[in-house]
């Protein structure tokens, strides 16, 4: 049934199915859009109309996708993130509240756009501020090296977005947390190439052993003569309780008294100093 059609009918009013008929409507993106809102939900013509509509408004999703290009995610990927907003804010859309289509709109297109980025693209997780933050520092970054001429400072991008310039470190910090760097990644040319993982620190046992040793000399000075000189002589000596015994005059079992007394003496001082 086409517009000229229902022009010419009767004068009064026509049938529902009649009123609505989508091929009576022109391909233009707004009325498309009315069209489809004032099916009603179980119509059968809605599905295509939905369809058509979604094709007619994809222009103004890819021209938002296209504004997050060049931040290191393929253009086809935000393409079809923003086809994914563009269809949920065709689903919710409401004529009936008299705001334009094109309005409401962008933003959803956009909130998904950026939710990609925060849960596709970072390497590593970072709070949503964080994330967020990034962002706003990269856009406040562009547009002041256009102004000034130069590379903004942290103080000009703080200024720019009255932010502190603590907050602009933390998000330049969290940055980093977007790209990582594999381990495996090969560093230096011919013989001395090898992998950047093995130029990374590990944990050192001798700086605990080195502590250990500075403050056992002042733990050994509490013990009395004899103490220091059994535990001398089985740590430093490497002698057998029996040898000991021997050297100092007393029995193997009183050696083996002593130095149990002597070690509880010394790992409570240790205790309360290292």
């Amino acid at each position: 049934m086409t517009a000229h059609t229902i022009s010419e009918q009767r004068t009064t009013p026509p049938s529902t199915s009649e009123r609505l008929d989508p091929q009576s409507l022109t391909d233009s993106a707004a009325d498309l859009l009315n069209a489809m809102a004032a099916l009603p939900a179980n119509h059968p013509s809605r599905p295509a109309l939905r369809d058509r509509t979604i094709e007619a408004w994809l222009p103004l999703a890819n021209h938002l996708a296209h504004r997050y290009s060049g931040r290191g995610e393929p253009t086809d990927d935000l393409v079809q993130t923003a086809a994914v907003g563009l269809i949920k804010a065709i689903d919710k859309f409401d004529p009936s509240r008299g705001v334009d289509f094109a309005g409401y709109a962008i933003p959803t297109i956009i909130g998904e756009l950026k939710r990609h980025f925060r849960d596709r693209t970072w390497d590593i997780r970072v709070p949503r501020r964080l994330q967020e933050l990034r962002l706003v520092i990269s856009d406040a970054n562009g547009a002041l090296l256009q102004t000034l001429g130069r590379s903004p400072t942290v103080a000009d991008i703080a200024a720019h977005l009255s932010l502190t310039e603590e907050e602009v470190l933390e998000g330049l910090e969290g940055a980093r947390a977007y790209n990582a760097v594999s381990l495996s990644t090969p560093t230096g040319d011919g013989d001395r190439a090898t992998e950047l993982g093995d130029l990374l620190g590990g944990e050192d046992g001798a700086f605990e052993l080195a502590e250990l040793r500075v403050a056992l000399g002042p733990a050994l000075a509490t013990l009395d003569e004899r103490e220091q000189k059994i535990l001398t002589l089985r740590f430093y000596g490497n002698l057998t309780q029996s040898q000991i015994a021997e050297r100092i005059g007393v029995s193997q079992m009183h050696v083996s008294r002593l130095l149990a007394r002597a070690m509880t003496k010394l790992r409570g001082e240790l205790d309360g100093t290292y």
